[in-house]
């Protein structure tokens, strides 16, 4: 599976709007590939400790989102060390990318972005080349996106390629009108026993922005059954009194 951690209080607390999120799925999807899931985190080294350790013995990719920095609010990196179980320390790599950047400026409080669980692999910065760091299939990249993003399309296309459409899937969906959930949930349950290579969704619509109430009703899963599983699922809202329109 795969995962995202998006991490800070400017995030939990409402002061920033989140942006990782809907990047990472676009992303993502551009590769055939998806999100399995997604959890946000304040700046709480312990909360962060606890999260990882879970994690990291999950087997799961995940890409985290911030705190990478050195000020006092920036807990990723110690908390990725306690969760491994190993010190941090300066990578080699990470030094002599800083020393490089910054010559005689290169202080040790900059040099502290460069101290990474031992053991850590280096994520490159297009941006302003101060790295991330990789603890095998877990990956920890800056808060900023401009940053960010380039730095997981990089780790995308040189780790994960070849997990690209590694299990191909279609998605198709119609507008129910005139039938609760309730009525429409055996139907889903019936086209999943038949087609065991899907699932069957439905999202109501409680009739905002000016639209009529409904259900947009929908099977995703492997391309050559959600065709036949769509037809059943149309069959269906009819012989229970419901009529859809095709999703536009």
């Amino acid at each position: 599976m795969i995962g995202a951690i998006i991490i800070g209080d400017e995030i939990t607390r409402g002061k920033r709007q989140d942006k990782h999120f809907p990047k990472l799925v676009e992303l993502l999807r551009a590769r055939g590939m998806r999100l399995d899931w997604a959890q946000y985190l304040g700046d709480s080294r312990e909360l962060i400790i606890a999260t990882l350790k879970r994690t990291l013995a999950s087997g799961d990719i995940v890409f985290s989102f911030g705190g990478i920095g050195a000020t006092p609010d920036d807990h990723t990196r110690q908390s990725a060390a306690a969760a491994a179980g190993v010190d941090l320390v300066l990578h080699p790599e990470a030094e002599r990318i800083m020393r490089e950047k910054f010559g005689a400026e290169a202080s040790e409080y900059r040099l502290r972005m460069g101290e990474f669980p031992a053991g850590a692999a280096i994520i490159p910065n297009p941006y302003n080349s101060i790295p991330g760091f990789s603890l095998g299939d877990h990956h920890f990249v800056p808060g900023f996106p401009v940053m960010a993003w380039p730095m997981v399309e990089w780790l995308l296309d040189t780790r994960y390629r070849h997990l690209f459409n590694a299990v191909p899937e279609a998605d198709a969906s119609v507008m129910v009108y005139g039938l609760p959930e309730s009525t429409i949930t055996p139907l889903m349950q019936e086209v999943e026993l038949r087609f065991k290579g899907l699932k069957t969704y439905s999202l109501p619509s409680v009739g905002e922005d000016g639209q009529r109430r409904h259900i947009e009703l929908g099977a995703r899963g492997a391309p050559d059954e959600v065709p036949g599983a769509m037809e059943a699922l149309r069959a269906g809202v009819l012989k229970l009194g419901g009529t859809y329109e095709e999703k536009r």
